[in-house]
């Protein structure tokens, strides 16, 4: 009788156990289910849209349009975008999990991003070139190119001369420019070299009076006599900064010194990093007209500045800079005044 009653007692026991420990073995064995899901706002185009003015309408800043042009893919060429074609202005995404038939759930969003720097994205910033009052030292002379081609361009092999004390590298890479001076007609005063970007070369053989280089990169016409200085990579990344107050100066001219300057043209701009201007800066481009409001005094006033165009600073030097005009109304001529950004 001993016996059956310590069994009976082991089988309630072992039921017990079983009843305590078999719900969360249950729960444990549930698989946890996790469900993606994401937001966004969609935007159809409309007919005269540009995503600077999307930028601006949408997010109250023109500058945020590279990032709009991130988030769609699609978009092969950002100037040019079509009506009825749908955009994504804002993508979130985020993360939904749960445990079999639990009540509590958790829910886990991508942490909000930091606050990011805005910068303009501009591709060919590598080819730009710069207005100094004195010309960079050229480190060597393109002097002749293999089969005396009348057109250089790139795979071709150039012969350079070295300058004195200045030794070229093999497998290094420099940038082809040449010179052009700039004065100024009003005053008849120079104001500075343009040093004009033609390419890029790469030293391949060194010989003891000069050097073989490999054109990799043709931006313009190379020619012979055009010169040799270091080559640096820049970022297309242009940080925007903001602008100083109180600027006033002038477009001094294009960089392919051309008469009429419109939208995505490098230009040249008389004020530089003596004058506070940094890369990433905007300002504005305007004409204000004067008119005479009392014959009798012979009297003239300013009329109210009227903005047609905006540009942005790529490159300083210490009295120019270098600019790419990134707004026009309407064309814009060598001498056009600009100023801080007008509200």
């Amino acid at each position: 009788m001993y016996c059956n009653r310590k069994f009976r007692m082991i089988i309630c026991l072992s039921v017990l156990a079983a009843m305590i420990f078999f719900p969360v073995l249950i729960f444990a064995q549930e698989k946890k289910k996790i469900v993606e899901h994401e937001a966004g706002f969609y935007y159809t185009i409309q007919k005269g849209d540009t995503l600077w003015d999307l930028s601006e309408r949408f997010f109250d800043s023109p500058w945020i349009w590279p990032d709009i042009w991130s988030e769609n893919s699609q978009i092969s060429n950002p100037h040019w975008i079509y009506p009825g074609e749908r955009i994504r202005l804002f993508h979130q995404k985020g993360v939904e999990s749960f445990v079999g038939k639990t009540v509590s759930k958790s829910r886990t969003l991508e942490k909000e991003p930091q606050k990011k720097q805005l910068y303009y994205y501009y591709s060919p910033i590598n080819r730009i070139g710069f207005i100094r009052k004195d010309p960079v030292t050229p480190l060597g002379t393109i002097f002749k190119v293999k089969d005396d081609k009348e057109m250089i361009s790139v795979g071709d092999l150039v012969y350079i001369r070295a300058k004195e004390n200045t030794p070229l590298m093999a497998g290094s890479k420099y940038i082809v420019y040449r010179l052009k001076p700039i004065s100024d007609k009003k005053i008849k005063t120079l104001v500075g070299i343009h040093h004009y970007l033609t390419g890029i070369v790469e030293v391949t053989k060194i010989e003891p009076s000069f050097a073989l280089a490999r054109v990799v990169q043709s931006y313009r016409s190379i020619e012979v006599d055009n010169f040799l200085m270091p080559y640096k990579r820049r970022s297309p990344k242009i940080p925007l900064t903001q602008s100083i107050k109180g600027l006033n100066g002038e477009i001094i001219l294009s960089e392919e010194h051309g008469n009429i300057i419109g939208d995505n043209d490098i230009a040249f701009i008389d004020k530089g990093s003596k004058d506070g201007l940094k890369l990433g800066q905007q300002y504005s481009i305007y004409y204000q007209e004067k008119q005479r409001l009392n014959t009798d005094t012979k009297e003239d006033v300013f009329l109210t500045q009227v903005v047609y165009g905006t540009l942005l600073v790529l490159h300083t030097e210490q009295s120019t800079s270098t600019v790419l005009i990134t707004r026009s109304d309407q064309s814009i001529n060598p001498g056009a005044k600009i100023c801080s950004p007008i509200e």
